[in-house]
């Protein structure tokens, strides 16, 4: 039995039943998951949430699915670390890593929204699933609809990393490569899905799906001993993840799990594709679609769904917005690795370099915590990073040859 009551129009305030359905058909405007938060303040205690397994499930109180979940059973609860290293590096006192590049199976959050979309999906009755994806997306339906039984349909833009491509076709889907960015392939699958009964997870079911980014943040917090971080940054593409960190802040807030919500909320783009970060050093509410142009595929929406909402969440949380070019992204994903060993994919490059240029520019003092959301693994984007790394040394396999080598790099 779920805690869910429905579902509730950001606009217009109109109210709709449990149902695959993703936009208010008065205003167009998109749909909010609504909770019973007072049987779940009563339910819901810190003690149970420690009493149960280690994954992104120990708030399903707090997650719109009404049975016991049935997709991503060891997805989320990933490491919260204390970058004490790149800390000291880039100037400031308190620093942590929310990595999600080891999370649990294909190695990006997107495992964990695709949980919750296909544990929704089956309660739906639908048998086959669907996206439209930059890559970890694919990957993570791919995956967790060949463990659950589901036939999928993965849509992609056609010129995908080759290691992206490959994460998905090893579980064997119907992947569709299409000529186009990801706002053609958007299009095309919203077309689709009002034709054929399928439960695409980022469409019809993108309200269930959506909810369960909100795991992230209430690790986080639990991670933290149930304390706010002052600031924390996030990598943004349609922009549902930040609007979910503030919605789940927000609602440990009401639990009464965290005694406030005085945490700034920061976003971070390419500079190749920033509509999000423009609007709000602009000061704009208006999301203006632009033509991706950047390493960062994962990030390139031009036309972000959300983009308005992650707008706001900034305004609200009192955070900002940097974009950061593709040559800062390359170093930072250089950096991380070298100070404390996490191989981010290009997302992950976007999130460190924005974090620096907002630490460098005073929009976040030195001297207050701040943790930056890790959303992919570098071995999916490889391509990125590929030329700008050192060459192998090599040698002939005798102790001559490696000590004749070895002496041409001391000598470096």
């Amino acid at each position: 039995m779920g805690f869910v009551t429905g579902l509730k129009c950001r606009e217009c305030g109109r109210e709709y039943p449990k149902e695959p359905i993703y936009v208010c058909e008065f205003c167009f405007g998109p749909l909010e998951v609504v909770y019973d938060y007072n049987s779940i303040k009563k339910r819901l205690k810190k003690k149970l949430i420690a009493s149960r397994p280690a994954n992104m499930w120990r708030y399903v109180e707090l997650l719109p699915i009404d049975d016991e979940p049935t997709s991503g059973l060891d997805s989320g609860f990933t490491p919260m670390i204390k970058a004490d290293r790149l800390a000291k590096e880039i100037g400031v006192g308190e620093l942590y890593i929310k990595d999600d590049s080891v999370n649990h199976p294909t190695l990006s959050f997107k495992d964990r929204v695709v949980a919750v979309a296909l544990s929704k999906a089956r309660e739906f009755g639908f048998d086959t699933v669907a996206c439209a994806s930059t890559g970890n997306l694919a990957n993570s339906v791919s995956a967790q609809a060949s463990m659950a039984g589901f036939k999928s349909f993965i849509f992609i833009p056609a010129n995908l990393e080759m290691t992206k491509i490959i994460g998905s076709l090893i579980y064997e889907p119907n992947l569709i490569a299409v000529d186009g960015n990801y706002d053609e392939v958007n299009r095309l699958c919203t077309e689709i899905a009002n034709k054929y009964n399928w439960a695409f997870v980022n469409i019809n079911i993108r309200p269930f799906y959506a909810e369960g980014s909100k795991t992230m943040v209430y690790e986080i917090l639990e991670q933290l001993d149930w304390k706010v971080p002052s600031h924390i940054v996030v990598p943004c593409a349609g922009g549902s993840l930040i609007t979910k960190i503030w919605k789940g802040i927000k609602e440990f807030n009401a639990l009464g799990f965290i005694k406030d919500k005085d945490t700034r909320i920061y976003a971070a783009q390419a500079s190749g594709c920033a509509p999000i970060v423009t609007a709000i050093k602009e000061k704009s509410d208006i999301i203006k679609p632009v033509k991706p142009d950047t390493i960062a595929k994962s990030l390139a929406i031009g036309n972000p769904a959300d983009g308005f909402y992650a707008v706001q969440t900034t305004k609200e949380s009192g955070g900002y917005g940097e974009d950061v070019t593709d040559q800062e992204i390359i170093d930072s994903i250089k950096l991380l690795a070298r100070t404390e060993g996490i191989f981010t994919e290009t997302a992950g490059g976007v999130t460190l370099a924005a974090t620096k240029k907002l630490i460098e520019s005073g929009k976040i003092p030195r001297n207050e915590s701040i943790v930056m959301c890790i959303t992919g693994n570098g071995l999916k984007t490889q391509e990125a990073v590929a030329e700008s790394l050192a060459k192998p040394y090599y040698i002939k396999p005798s102790l001559s040859s490696f000590e004749e080598k070895l002496s041409e790099i001391k000598g470096r």
